[in-house]
């Protein structure tokens, strides 16, 4: 597995820029609404996004400086002039929407307008926020962190949330938000998104309340196996305790007969098919299963 290095400090600011994003993918995306000292609406999206902190409740976006020509966004300025911003995040059928905001249009240009989008008013601060959002979060803005004046230069807006808004339609049963309802789009690089609903989103158990045995402690042959991925080790190393025995010879005996069967004269052959056999069985979310039938072969 051979790998390309590269140090940013001797690339061109637009090829670490087109490497940053590229690499560093997806991204939530912030479609922030401000105001400046008239009143005056913006709405623009930053995918340099993140929650960082529930208790206090804080989360940051970054308005880099312009890389052509060096100047600060509209948002940057309306934030350090009124210190408080909406956070609307965008699901599917905003993201064209969200893209056409993203245009430079000139300072007192209403991108709401623009994008065809609907103003709503805040609860808590004076920017609007955006009806048509999944989620919304009214922030006051703690503080401004700039990196420097260098086109592309970030500068952090750390942000308090003091309201959360959600429509309702993307709460679950039990009033949570439901990943496949949200439908959410994050940003890669260059014009592309990816959007995190359907097939695009699965599930994996957290190692929150057992600990994981690890793959340094897996059975040298499955470790060692030609077959298994390390993504196949990391699922099998994620369980805190193998099947017994008698669970084990139960499904040798119920699911794995003829395999034994086909190949009783072979073991190289034999232990090969169980380890493609358990690899698809990890393909498809069956970890329990996929360790009876790798421990099978030890059975006799």
């Amino acid at each position: 597995m051979s790998h390309l290095s590269f140090t940013p400090s001797e690339l061109s600011p637009k090829k670490l820029h087109s490497f940053l994003l590229g690499g560093i993918a997806p991204r939530p995306i912030a479609f922030a609404s401000t105001i400046d000292l008239e009143g005056r609406v913006n709405l623009a999206p930053f995918s340099y996004f993140n929650v960082f902190s529930a208790n206090p409740p804080i989360l940051i976006f970054s308005p880099a400086r312009r890389g052509r020509d060096n100047t600060t966004k509209h948002t940057l300025d309306n934030v350090l002039a009124v210190p408080e911003v909406v956070v609307n995040l965008v699901d599917f059928n905003l993201v064209h929407a969200c893209s056409l905001a993203s245009t430079d249009y000139a300072v007192g240009v209403n991108e709401f307008k623009k994008a065809g989008l609907t103003e709503i008013p805040s609860d808590t601060i004076a920017p609007p926020r955006v009806m048509e959002s999944p989620v919304s979060f009214e922030c006051k803005v703690l503080r401004v962190d700039s990196f420097g004046e260098n086109p592309g230069a970030g500068n952090l807006v750390v942000c308090e949330i003091h309201r959360i808004h959600f429509r309702e339609d993307v709460l679950d049963s039990d009033g949570l938000p439901d990943a496949h309802l949200l439908d959410l789009v994050g940003r890669c690089g260059g014009s592309h998104y990816v959007r995190a609903s359907g097939d695009a989103l699965f599930e994996i158990p957290k190692p929150v309340s057992s600990l994981g045995m690890g793959v340094d402690n897996l059975p040298k042959d499955i470790r060692l196996s030609r077959i298994l991925t390390g993504r196949h080790l990391a699922m099998l190393g994620n369980i805190e305790s193998l099947p017994d025995e008698t669970d084990v010879n139960e499904y040798k005996l119920m699911e794995l007969s003829s395999i034994f069967i086909d190949y009783c004269d072979d073991g190289e052959a034999l232990e090969k098919e169980l380890h493609l056999h358990s690899a698809r069985l990890l393909d498809n979310g069956n970890v329990n299963e996929a360790w009876k039938t790798l421990l099978s072969f030890n059975l006799g």
